[in-house]
């Protein structure tokens, strides 16, 4: 019966090395995706998802090493969760996910803006489309968000008389 125990719950060196490991792949993986920019955080394409299928498999191994145990498993999987709650609410995960880029002020685009975050004219054009904007002419300010998106504010936008706060699921 203790055999049988010992087994499920595997050995308690190889669990400890699991955390470990899960931990620092983890910690490169989120390095490599802040290298790669916002962009790739934004609307996936096929290709993304297939990059992105293919990358949890070939780490897979990285993370759990020999520890094919249940508790091995779930412990990885609570060390991820528990990585991601308190990376996302932190100041050094602030500073990992980066700030906004403004994109384009008062209808002029700024180019190394566009440069430095990966964001070429026909992708600016397409976000604008998105919101109703037709000409760069009409932009008070387009900004690249944190998770990828494109923000865009008309030039005759008008201020609403009622601001409502509405928090993104990610952050509840």
């Amino acid at each position: 019966m203790e055999r049988h125990l010992r087994e499920a719950l595997g050995d308690p060196l190889t669990v400890l090395f699991t955390l470990v490991r899960v931990g620092v792949v983890y910690l490169v993986l989120l390095g490599y995706l802040r290298l790669s920019g916002k962009r790739v955080l934004g609307q996936m394409t096929p290709l993304d998802l297939l990059t992105l299928l293919l990358l949890s498999n070939v780490v897979q191994n990285a993370m759990i090493g020999p520890d094919n145990s249940l508790v091995g498993g779930l412990l990885g999987a609570g060390l991820l969760l528990f990585l991601d709650r308190a990376l996302s609410r932190s100041p050094l995960g602030r500073r990992i996910v980066g700030e906004p880029t403004l994109l384009v002020h008062e209808g002029q685009p700024i180019p190394e803006h566009l440069r430095r975050e990966g964001v070429d004219l026909e992708e600016l054009m397409a976000a604008l489309r998105e919101h109703g904007i037709l000409d760069l002419k009409d932009v008070l300010a387009a900004v690249l968000e944190v998770d990828g998106t494109i923000s865009a504010i008309p030039k005759d936008h008008t201020v609403p008389k009622r601001v409502r706060k509405v928090r993104s699921s990610r952050n509840r």
